[in-house]
């Protein structure tokens, strides 16, 4: 507690120091808060890869103080923006008594606006010689003691702003996401998708197992969901005509929270009238390996010390035969509820009296193959019990056309053979009510509106859902995703 304290007050000193030298400079009429705009020729990058065509010629710059020598009448610094770091020479002789003066009073993490011409120190370092330098912002509260001291990763979420000045190697893997992001919308833009945007706000929370947030609508009196996907909008835009569709948006989940898991993630959902589930394997490892090729510039990558091979084609293999490859059980000779149950007890997994043969199997599945699957494997044809959104394989109505796809023990995709029985649907539906009644949270909710929509008509059709916040994990040798969201869900510091 007391280290705490005697930090708190160090800070105040600080701080206080920090706000006096910003009070001098307002009583002599140079506010730097006043500036509104600071006109940059090149930046630290530019300058650093044209070095040639640059030399000896004026640029401005400008960005955050972060390392600062001084030495008498001549001054060294660097300063950070969005491309990196480069060093200015600072010095009397060029900006007077006075302005020399104050620049020695700028701290580290003031911004500043340098213009000058470029050259190359002595010790070959590329360089910016100071002509003129501008207070553009003074920080008020200094940055961790120690650059680049940052290591508390609670903090560094809360305090993004801080983490991205102090760590750049973390605003890289934004820099990836946005790239990712795009070469995702590039693929599926060059196929023909459409890209439409569909209700956050939903009367009903469907489309997946899930237990949603609850809001109300004041002038309708009315409970509303934050949707936790978007799936039978978008299948409701291929009843109307749409041949191709996706949505790429943020999904919420009133659910734990993990290094898989946040609230509030990204998603892509993606629908293709006259397709199948082996359509959707085929496009989902276009998109990954196209996404790694060009954003990577590979498709073999390490993922926490692991290494993994993205180039199609990938394995592809169903359920209850990778059941069988791990434990040695082929579901295909069990028939009852009851063997299923028995299987489960031998490998001593936990499972509810209700559970059915389909339960059991995803269960083992889960519990026994999952963590299996380090390079990228299509699981597909689950049980019927785990799929009320999926079509039904006709040599067995046990199983439905739906896969996963797993990378490094983890799903990444999730896509069916999309059912499009009215009738059929409905009674799923009544189903999922059952189990929501009997206190599955997760269950689906009735959605009539959805039934009304397939009883007009719906093509064969294949759907395909891709967990993005994951991918850019995958792709960014990220451990956590709280990693590759610049702000995660916090629980707020209490006084």
């Amino acid at each position: 507690m007391e280290n705490i304290e005697e930090q708190e007050l160090d800070m105040n000193k600080l701080m206080k120091v920090r706000k006096e030298k910003l009070e001098e400079l307002q009583a002599k009429g140079e506010d730097p808060f006043e500036i509104t705009k600071y006109n940059r020729t090149h930046n630290s990058e530019e300058i650093k890869n044209n070095f040639d065509k640059l030399d000896q010629k004026y640029v401005s710059i400008a960005g955050r103080i972060v390392a600062k020598r001084i030495m008498g009448k001549a001054s060294f610094c660097h300063i950070q923006d969005m491309q990196g770091k480069i060093q200015s020479y600072v010095s009397l002789n060029d900006l007077g008594e006075e302005k020399y003066k104050e620049f020695k009073t700028y701290d580290i993490g003031d911004i500043i606006g340098i213009t000058g011409f470029v050259f190359k120190t002595r010790t070959e370092e590329i360089s910016v010689h100071a002509k003129n330098v501008v207070l553009l912002c003074k920080a008020l509260r200094p940055l961790p003691e120690k650059f680049h001291g940052l290591k508390d990763t609670d903090l560094r979420y809360r305090q993004r702003y801080v983490d991205l000045i102090v760590n750049p190697e973390v605003k890289e893997t934004f820099i990836k996401r946005t790239k990712i992001i795009k070469e995702i919308r590039k693929v599926l833009d060059s196929k023909g998708y459409i890209e439409v945007d569909t209700p956050i706000l939903n009367t009903i929370a469907g489309g997946a197992a899930a237990r949603p947030f609850i809001t109300h609508h004041n002038t309708l009196d009315m409970d509303m969901y934050l949707r936790i996907a978007n799936e039978l909008y978008l299948k409701r835009l291929i009843v109307g005509g749409f041949d191709k569709v996706y949505e790429m948006g943020r999904m919420f989940r009133n659910e734990g929270i993990s290094i898989k898991h946040n609230p509030e993630f990204t998603n892509i959902e993606l629908y293709s009238a006259y397709e199948d589930y082996n359509d959707m394997m085929d496009i989902t490892e276009e998109i990954i390996s196209t996404v790694a090729k060009n954003v990577l510039g590979t498709t073999k990558i390490t993922y926490q010390g692991t290494d993994i091979d993205l180039t199609p084609k990938w394995k592809r293999i169903t359920m209850i035969d990778a059941i069988k490859e791990v434990t040695g059980i082929d579901f295909n000779n069990i028939e009852t509820d009851e063997e299923a149950k028995k299987i489960a007890k031998e490998l001593e997994l936990e499972y509810e009296e209700t559970m059915t043969r389909g339960h059991i199997i995803n269960l083992v599945f889960e519990e026994k193959v999952e963590e299996t699957l380090i390079q990228p494997t299509f699981v597909y044809d689950y049980p019927v019990e785990v799929s009320p959104l999926t079509k039904r394989k006709v040599e067995d109505k046990r199983l439905t056309e739906r896969f996963e796809l797993f990378i490094g023990g983890r799903e990444y995709g999730n896509a069916y053979s999309e059912l499009n029985d009215p009738i059929d649907q409905y009674e799923r539906f009544l189903k999922q009510v059952e189990a929501r009644e009997a206190g599955d949270e997760e269950a689906n909710m009735m959605d009539e509106d959805f039934v009304t929509a397939l009883e007009y008509g719906m093509p064969p059709t294949g759907g395909l859902g891709i967990g993005v916040d994951r991918l850019i994990m995958l792709l960014t040798d990220s451990a956590s995703i709280r990693d590759v969201l610049l702000f995660p869900t916090m629980k707020p510091i209490k006084e």
